[in-house]
């Protein structure tokens, strides 16, 4: 077997040390000098191993201070009740489950007609290319990047509900607000995936190298049609999701929510 070259034999070793605690999130490295006299390493095989950590969003380097765990203060997202007008809200339901795990919300809202892409437009039941209102949402959690939003909504649904093509936030949500009209969202389908982040989102969602994102796209119905196609995109190091099915009354409290 081939022996490992030794900037990964050090890679490895620090990753073990902080999958163990001994180096815990926030915490700085030891320095590249210290790490050289342990590893019996020159400065560059060092430089090599801890490049390797930073590009797999294990440690952050600051010039010329060093190098720290990356701290992941995890949101965890409750997809079942998410939008789900049964539960009481403050907002729209990104807001009001974001203050309610005791973090802030903050975003910032574009909103634009354009063509329907191709996998919308199969979602929407309409022509490729056909007008969709796409109102994209770049959100925070504490001023940290947490997602993006982009969602269409088919041209006919502008006529009965014009306040989608508002450029801010809709205070009420907009699917309580549609529901105020008689168009209410009875059922959804969810389809959720990984991959590595385009450049773009890698700026929008300040993603280090060698983390992923997360895509769910959900595709609301109404009784009669879909009535919008949303895909938020997710920083995959700092988000969880969950969703709650069927009776759960023998599940207990104390297990991780």
């Amino acid at each position: 077997m081939t022996k490992q070259p030794k900037y990964r034999q050090l890679a490895d070793a620090l990753r073990r040390e902080i999958d163990n605690g001994t180096y815990p999130p926030g915490s700085r490295l030891p320095s590249e000098s210290e790490l050289s006299a342990r590893f019996d390493a020159s400065r560059n095989t060092v430089r090599s191993g801890l490049s390797l950590l930073v590009t797999q969003g294990l440690i952050t380097s600051s010039q010329g201070l060093g190098y720290d765990v990356a701290m992941h203060e995890v949101f965890e997202l409750n997809a079942s009740r998410f939008e789900n007008l049964e539960f009481p809200q403050n907002g729209d339901a990104y807001s009001t489950d974001v203050t309610n795990a005791g973090r802030r919300p903050s975003q910032k809202f574009r909103v634009e007609l354009t063509p329907a892409p191709e996998f919308v437009a199969e979602r929407l039941k309409v022509a490729p290319g056909a007008t969709t209102v796409l109102r994209f949402c770049h959100r925070f959690v504490d001023d940290v990047p947490w997602s993006t939003q982009a969602t269409h909504y088919p041209e006919w649904l502008v006529e009965q509900g014009p306040r989608l093509t508002e450029p801010g936030d809709i205070a009420e949500g907009t699917t309580r607000y549609l529901a105020s009209l008689g168009i209410k969202q009875i059922g959804y389908f969810d389809e959720i995936s990984t991959r590595m982040p385009t450049p773009e989102e890698a700026r929008l969602l300040e993603i280090g190298a060698g983390v992923p994102v997360m895509l769910w796209t959900r595709t609301a119905y109404s009784e009669d049609s879909p009535i919008r196609c949303t895909t938020t995109t997710f920083r995959g190091d700092l988000n969880r999701m969950n969703y709650e099915i069927g009776d759960l009354s023998a599940r207990s409290e104390n297990e991780p929510q």
